[in-house]
């Protein structure tokens, strides 16, 4: 029998079923929104411009008899190794690529919804706080693998189908997980440091200055340091010089900076470890209001 109850508020005492996919409307909001911003298609494709480049270098390389005019002098240019692939990830046009797509589509994820108060509406369904910051992530996760993942991954298959066989697939075997760690590393950092960045401010335009500040301050402070001590952990300071150090380590070629790449992949860790906790930190379902 069913008990009857008094008037009154009661609260609900069934049961939520876990949904895996929970956070994924929020990160197919948040890239439809992007594709809908001004000039944000055009970025986005002129963005592919490296791959495309690097996919005719690529192509070259196992033509070279059709192109002896370029072959000559261009031999370390036309080389497809490890270096190659590390090269293309820490490309810094594709860095400033990245950058400028998420200045338009990434910068509001946060803010905007700290603007218009509108993050207790996310929490006034069954959502919890790791489903809104995940979907949230899934923004940057979604163009910032598109822009490295998917075409280092591509590339390597293109130099296993240009080359007709295995030969460099037995040369390298560790190579495609390199390219994966390396990937995922950098698509981990952009997707911390665009949310901490957007967590600072409810104006989209603050956090764009932050992004770029941030980022250009960072390769200034190492260019000062660098000069004041002459050493090469002045490197440590910049965002970009960090993450070519640790390509270096994961495609095992030698650093660009002469000290051990993993200071850089501690230092980086330890950025989106602290960018974590003080993104949750700003996400509050419950805003008290002074």
């Amino acid at each position: 029998m069913t008990s009857i109850r008094e008037k009154g508020y009661h609260h609900w005492e069934g049961q939520f079923l876990d949904n895996p996919r929970t956070f994924w409307p929020i990160s197919r909001t948040g890239i439809k929104l992007a594709f809908g911003r001004k000039h944000f298609k055009l970025g986005f494709t002129f963005s592919f411009l490296p791959a495309m480049i690097y996919a005719v270098i690529i192509y070259i390389s196992e033509r070279l008899e059709d192109f002896k005019f370029i072959a000559q002098g261009g031999d370390k240019l036309l080389q497809v190794n490890p270096d190659f692939f590390k090269s293309y990830l820490t490309l810094d046009l594709l860095y400033f690529a990245i950058l400028i797509l998420m200045s338009i589509g990434g910068a509001g994820l946060l803010a905007d919804d700290f603007r218009h108060k509108a993050v207790q509406l996310y929490f006034a369904r069954p959502l919890t706080k790791a489903d809104y910051l995940l979907g949230k992530a899934g923004v940057i996760i979604f163009f910032t693998g598109t822009l490295t993942l998917v075409p280092a991954v591509l590339l390597y298959i293109l130099k296993l189908l240009f080359a007709g066989s295995f030969a460099f697939f037995l040369d390298y075997p560790w190579l495609i997980l390199s390219i994966l760690a390396c990937s995922l590393l950098i698509i981990l950092f952009f997707t911390a440091f665009i949310l901490l960045a957007s967590s600072l401010s409810n104006n989209r335009n603050y956090v764009i200055s932050i992004i770029f500040g941030v980022y250009f301050f960072s390769e200034i402070l190492r260019g000062i340091s660098f000069a004041i001590f002459r050493s090469p952990l002045s490197a440590l300071f910049s965002i970009s010089a960090n993450l070519k150090q640790i390509a270096a380590g994961f495609f095992q070629v030698k650093p660009p900076y002469n000290y051990p790449w993993y200071l850089s992949f501690l230092l980086v860790s330890l950025f989106c470890f602290l960018a974590y906790l003080i993104v949750k930190h700003k996400v509050r379902g419950v805003e008290v209001i002074k």
